[in-house]
């Protein structure tokens, strides 16, 4: 064969070779794309059904109610774009939870705030899991008390701080939305509907005192008695002691009890916190060893009959004694280490 025809053969082989090796490349990048694109565009659109439905839930009501099923597909399973914040409540009566009450309220006042406010978006939904419709999330999460609030971020997993210090901050709505700011970069106003409870009671306790006053203004003696400006002062001193300021200012629940085991406490385990019900003992123990030092002070300075004296002098000591040392054994139980104790540990 001569020689060129034969590189003529050659070079027609070659370009055969090079098409038929450039259409195997583009059929191959064809399959390998195709899965691909079709699981992106499949993701896509379940993203897009999840964030219609939530958004379809919200119009009906500012929480979203979720089970055990919508808890896993809508905020444990992604695709997810939105963040989510969960109250886990135990509402039914039978659970008779009081504090579960108290912070639903609240809660629910701060999702009205973000559903009617002008920012509102598909960014940040507000739901809720009942221990009663949901005992397998409470499960799942190792979950043995309730309320908590929990955030559930667009991206990863839930942190520490994605959980709300309920017990150290309380459930204010404001204390709550200042969290989620926080967390989200999501900034709510709270709106309360407007409460002319105190109003009308302040009104009352004006009317009661003038009334009193019109009633005696021939004999207005009374107002320069001694014990009972010293009684009003008391009231006030021991409202103050108690921590009846720091419940108004932080919102605490009134007591808390343990869904799994309906056991209740009263009294807060923290030295940074405390129950409502908590100042309450703490000020009638506070009176209580109060009235032991007016027994004491009163068998000490009167002259009457010694053996009627000596009796209120026991009966006061045993006041200051007995409920000094109920009031440091719960001091020893919030500030864990301390050594001293008196009676009752």
């Amino acid at each position: 064969m001569p020689r060129c025809q034969h590189l003529s053969v050659m070079a027609s082989v070659w370009t055969k070779s090079i098409v038929n090796l450039q259409l195997f490349s583009v059929l191959l990048l064809l399959v390998l794309c195709l899965p691909f694109g079709g699981g992106q565009k499949k993701k896509e659109n379940l993203l897009s059904e999840k964030v219609e439905q939530m958004m379809e839930w919200s119009s009906r009501r500012s929480v979203i109610r979720m089970n055990g099923d919508k808890f896993r597909r809508f905020v444990k399973a992604p695709p997810r774009n939105y963040s989510v914040i969960v109250m886990f409540t135990a509402l039914q009566p039978q659970r008779q939870c009081s504090v579960c009450r108290q912070a639903n309220e609240e809660y629910q006042v701060l999702a009205n705030s973000w559903r009617y406010s002008s920012a509102f978006s598909n960014k940040l939904f507000f739901t809720v899991v009942d221990y009663d419709e949901g005992a397998d999330v409470f499960q799942q999460l190792n979950m043995n008390s309730a309320p908590t609030f929990m955030h559930f971020p667009a991206k990863g997993k839930p942190k520490r701080a994605d959980t709300f210090d309920l017990q150290r901050i309380g459930f204010a709505s404001e204390q709550l939305a200042k969290w989620i700011a926080d967390r989200t970069d999501v900034q709510i106003r709270v709106f309360r509907p407007p409460n002319y409870s105190g109003t009308i009671a302040l009104a009352l306790l004006v009317s009661l005192v003038g009334g009193l006053l019109y009633l005696r203004r021939n004999n207005l003696e009374f107002i320069y008695n001694k014990t009972g400006w010293a009684m009003a002062a008391l009231c006030v001193v021991f409202a103050m002691t108690s921590g009846q300021m720091w419940n108004h200012i932080r919102g605490p629940p009134y007591a808390h009890k343990n869904p799994q085991n309906g056991q209740v406490s009263y009294i807060h385990g923290s030295s940074q916190a405390q129950f409502v019900a908590e100042s309450h003992i703490i000020l009638l123990l506070n009176a209580a060893i109060t009235m032991g030092m007016v027994l004491l002070n009163e068998a000490a300075t009167s002259k009457g009959d010694v053996g009627k004296r000596r009796i209120i002098c026991l009966v006061g000591l045993g006041l200051v004694v007995f409920f000094f040392s109920f009031l440091l054994s719960i001091f020893r139980s919030k500030y864990h280490g301390y050594p001293y104790s008196f009676l009752i540990k």
